[in-house]
Formats: structure tokens, sequence, C-alpha cells
């Protein structure tokens, strides 16, 4: 190991250190004082968040022989998955005591997600790939059941690994036949091979397609789906928050990567298939949104549309002039999400009183004249989602459209636009409750939880008036990775 490679990996190293740290400190801590190791993985996120950004600055290294790098998509990357960390443990914090699930290992679990997130945003290597998706995978497992022994968290634990060992699988097949068409796993020798005319073609796509497959339930995508809704409703509230940004962050990191730099051959095959899990994705996730009334499960639904439209991004892949655009927007619009993501569940959060009963729509009505500020940042949250001004999911969505009719699919962004219609009709519908019908809900005060909200809130609408500093990182993010 050369000082060059742990440079790469020192983000990484030092998360994993930290949370092994508080793994081995709870078992010292009082159960009196275990919510301080809140305070001390928010501390190991915002050490390596700082890591992070001074290395945002380097120039591009690749580590272990080059199954790891650091350039501009991954420092991008990373710095995205410490703040999906950190807004993880602020909405944790006071709704884990709530919930009478304030258990030590918490924390690590979260740390441990994290750091897994960050290796598959620098994964070079399938085989890499592969292990940072089940390192932030098997921590969200004991996550979702970790309200136990409540019925439905342990039902959602349960479905949650059986379905995503089936997606691992389609992973390790696809990277099977990958190597047994290329000769490598490594993603610059695959288009190294590709390139020499020496791969296997239909064997190099089938594997991209099981892949693809195995990549899919990450993201929720239709019809690789099934699992969301049981799984956000069942899961601790926290939790699937924490799982709604950040597993879908780490998924669409996983595509972009491995998809934009080894099948770039594959294309034209892939392009279509990829508009047509946009479009069906979008489509089906907004309609069966409309239906619900339990408040998480229709965040659920939301989720997997909006994985609809960060899928528009692979659509103009053909296209080399739209390809840029399309990831920088995806890369864009993931931020976007996140921070409509975290701030809608922490509102959730600050609403739900009973671990047992679900929060419906409906409990949001009279929330503007309980809690004027939080209506306030609900609504923008509920904008943003739906891609309205002046939000950064509207900037977002433009970016995304703009790439996909530059790549010539003008259906794929009227379908998105139409289908943009109909999400406004229940998130809006959130909105109406909040400030025209009469009701008086109780609302928890606690100071982490106001400050995650409202920075998501401000940040949404601040950076909306002035994105081009930020879109211009991503471009130049997607360019290193090009």
């Amino acid at each position: 190991m050369t000082i060059t490679d742990f440079s790469v990996i020192l983000p990484v190293t030092l998360l994993t250190a930290w949370a092994s740290i508080l793994l081995l400190a709870e078992l010292f801590l009082p159960r009196a004082q275990r919510p301080f190791l809140a305070l001390l993985a928010a501390l190991g996120l915002a050490l390596t968040l700082g890591i992070s950004l001074a290395q945002s600055a380097q120039e591009f290294a690749p580590g272990f022989g080059g199954m790891v790098v650091r350039d501009g998509f991954s420092n991008f990357l990373n710095v995205l998955f410490l703040l999906t960390g950190l807004f993880g443990v602020a909405l944790s914090y006071r709704y884990n005591q709530r919930a009478q699930i304030e258990r030590g290992e918490y924390y690590p679990l979260l740390l441990f997600s994290v750091a897994g997130m960050m290796l598959m945003g620098q994964a070079a290597d399938l085989i890499v790939v592969f292990l940072a998706l089940e390192l932030l995978s098997f921590p969200l497992y004991i996550l979702s059941a970790f309200a136990y022994p409540r019925p439905q968290s342990e039902e959602a634990g349960l479905k949650y690994f059986l379905l995503g060992a089936f997606a691992s699988g389609f992973v390790v097949y696809g990277i099977a036949l990958t190597f047994g068409a290329s000769g490598s796993t490594d993603l610059a020798r695959i288009v190294a091979s590709v390139a020499a005319g020496s791969a296997n073609l239909p064997l190099l796509t089938a594997g991209a397609g099981l892949l693809l497959v195995g990549f899919g339930f990450k993201v929720a995508a239709v019809p690789f789906h099934m699992w969301t809704p049981d799984v956000y409703q069942g899961a601790p509230t926290s939790v699937t928050a924490f799982m709604a940004a950040g597993a879908k962050t780490a998924g669409f990191a996983a595509l972009l990567r491995v998809f934009g730099a080894a099948f770039p051959a594959l294309a034209a095959d892939l392009s279509p298939l990829m508009a047509i899990l946009a479009a069906v994705t979008m489509l089906f996730g907004n309609l069966i949104a409309v239906a619900q009334t339990d408040m998480k499960r229709m965040l659920a639904y939301s989720s997997i549309a909006q994985a609809g439209y960060l899928l528009m991004a692979f659509a103009p892949f053909e296209i080399e002039a739209a390809r840029t655009m399309a990831v920088a927007g995806a890369l864009f619009y993931l931020l976007a999400y996140t921070l409509a993501s975290f701030g809608s569940w922490g509102v959730v959060i600050a609403l739900e009183k009973d671990l047992d009963r679900h929060l419906s729509i409906g409990d949001f009505a009279g929330l503007a004249r309980r809690s004027p500020w939080l209506a306030a940042a609900m609504t923008v949250f509920m904008l943003s989602l739906t891609g309205l001004p002046p939000t950064l999911g509207l900037v977002g969505k433009i970016y995304l459209f703009r790439a996909v009719i530059e790549g010539g699919m003008v259906w794929l962004a009227v379908i998105g636009a139409l289908t943009s219609v109909v999400s406004a009709f229940y998130y809006l519908r959130i909105v109406v409750n909040m400030f025209m019908r009469e009701g008086e809900p109780a609302v928890e005060r606690e100071w982490w939880l106001e400050f995650a909200i409202g920075a998501a809130a401000v940040v949404t609408v601040v950076v909306s008036l002035w994105p081009f500093p930020l879109f211009e990182w991503a471009e130049w993010a997607v360019m290193k990775l090009f």
C-alpha cells in the first residue's frame, strides 16, 4: 500500500475507523449517555467532509492498481454522501429516543453505510462496486428492522434483506458475464477491450443488462421497485429518510460510473431500454402516488417517480454531445432531491407521535397555524419535488429535460413534463391541507431536527436563484468521469 493508495481512500478509511471506534465506545457509555454518540457521529462525518473538500481541488489519482480512483466525480459524490449522513444523524437524534430505539449500534451502522456509498462513488472495478454495494446495504437491512419487536419493522428488514440479496445475485452474475466477455472487471480495461474488438458484445450486453437489474433495485426503478412502499412504511422513519436519499444516490452513482465509463460502446443498445425504464418509472410512481393517503407510502411512490426523472439522464447516452449535460444534470438533480427528500421526511418526523400509527396526509391539516415556518419549509420541499419555482427541483428538471431534448428524445421530455403535472396533485394536496384545512397537529420541538429542515429549505431556495456555480461543478465532475 503506497502513500497514493492511502490518500485516495483516506475519507473512506477515516469514516470506517471512526465508525469502529464508536461501536467500541458504546460499550463503555452508560445508557443515559448513549445519545452522545449522535454528536460523535456528526463530528466524524464533519471531519471526513472537511478532508473530502480539501481533496476536491486535487487531480485525478488511481489507487490499488486502478481499482479505486479519486476524481471530480467521486469528490462531488463524497460531499453529497457525507451531507446525507449529517442529515441522517440530525433526523435520528431525538426521534430514536421518542421511538425507544436508542441503541448504541445505530450510528456506527449509519456511518458504515455512508462509507459504502463513498466507496461506490470511487469504484473503478466491478469487484469493488459489488463490495461497496454490500457495505452500504447490510447496515440498511439491519437499520430497517431496528424497531424490533414491532412486527412491521421486522417485516421491512426481512423483505429488504431477501430482495436485496436476490438483486445482489444479479449483480454478481452480471459481473461474471462482463468478465467473460471482456477478460477483465476493470472499467478502463473493459472499454479498451471493446475498442480493440476483442470483447464479445452480445455477452457484454447481457452482463450490462443483469447489472442494470441489480442497480435498478437500489434506485427503486420499475419493475424492481416492489420492496419500496413496504420497507419505507415499516422501517423507522429516521431510517427511511436516510435510505430514501442515500441508497438512491449511491445506486445512481454506480449506474453513472459503470454505464458512463465502461459501456459507452453499448449506448445504442442500452439507451432505448433506459428511456423506456425512465418513462415507465415516472408514469407508475406518479399515478400510484395519487391514490395514497398514508404519508410514508406516498413519499415511497414519490421516490420511485423521482428515480424515473433521474433515469432520463441515461436516455441520450448515444449522443455524445448530450451525454455530459445529461449526467451533470443527474448529479445536480440528485442534490436537489436529497435536500427535498430529507426535508420532507424531517417534517414527517416532527409530526409523527406514535410509531405504531402511520401519519396520514390529513394529519397535516392546520399545520400553518400551529407552526408556520414548518409549513413554509414543507411547501418548499413539495414545490421542489414537483419542479416548480423558486426551487432547485425546477432547475434540475430543466437541465434533465434539456439534455433529453438535445438527445432527440422529445417524447420522453413530454412524458416527464406531463407526469410532473400529475405529481402536482398529490404534492400540493399536502400544501392545501396545511394552509386551508382546520386541525391541531402536535409538533415536536427539536433543535437538531428544526435546523436540518430549515437548512434544507433555505439551500433549496437560495441556490436555485444562482445555480450556475453548482452546475459547473457537476459538469466538471462529469468531464473528469468521461
